[in-house]
C-alpha cells in the first residue's frame, strides 16, 4: 500500500491555470496512477490516467486539450496541469494508485485503483 498526498488546489477564476501534485510514499515507478474528481452531489469520476512509465496517458473528454497528466518517478510525484479552468471543473480532486506489473496500461475505472489520497479542493469561480 502506498500513501498519497495531494496538493496545489485552491480558489481561482475561470480561465486561469493550476497544477496539482500527488506525492507518493513509495517508489511510484511500480504504480499505475490517475486523477479523479468529485463535484458536489455527483459521483466521483475519472479525469486522467498515466502508465507506470509515463509513456501512455488517457483523459476524460471534457478535459482533453486543457489538462495534462505527467509523472516524475525520480521524485515519486504525479502532476495534473490544469489550464483554462472552467466553473464546471470545481470539485475535490483525488489521486489514485495501484501496484502494477504492466508498464504501459492506463486504468480509467476506480476499481482498477487500490490506494487513494485525501483529496484537494479546486474551486473555479465565473
Amino acid at each position: 500500500q502506498v500513501h498519497l498526498v495531494e496538493s496545489g488546489g485552491g480558489l481561482v477564476q475561470a480561465g486561469v491555470s493550476l497544477r496539482l501534485s500527488c506525492a507518493a510514499s513509495g517508489p511510484s515507478s511500480t504504480y499505475r496512477m490517475g486523477w479523479f474528481r468529485q463535484a458536489p452531489g455527483k459521483e466521483r469520476e475519472f479525469v486522467a490516467g498515466i502508465s507506470r512509465t509515463g509513456g501512455s496517458t488517457a483523459y476524460e473528454d471534457s478535459v482533453k486539450g486543457r489538462f495534462t497528466i505527467s509523472r516524475d518517478n525520480a521524485k515519486n510525484t504525479m502532476y495534473l496541469q490544469m489550464n483554462r479552468l472552467r466553473p464546471e471543473d470545481t470539485a475535490v480532486y483525488y489521486c489514485a494508485a495501484r501496484l502494477a506489473f504492466d508498464l504501459e496500461y492506463v486504468a480509467r475505472s476506480q476499481a482498477e485503483y487500490s490506494d487513494w489520497g485525501q483529496g484537494t479542493q479546486v474551486t473555479v469561480s465565473s
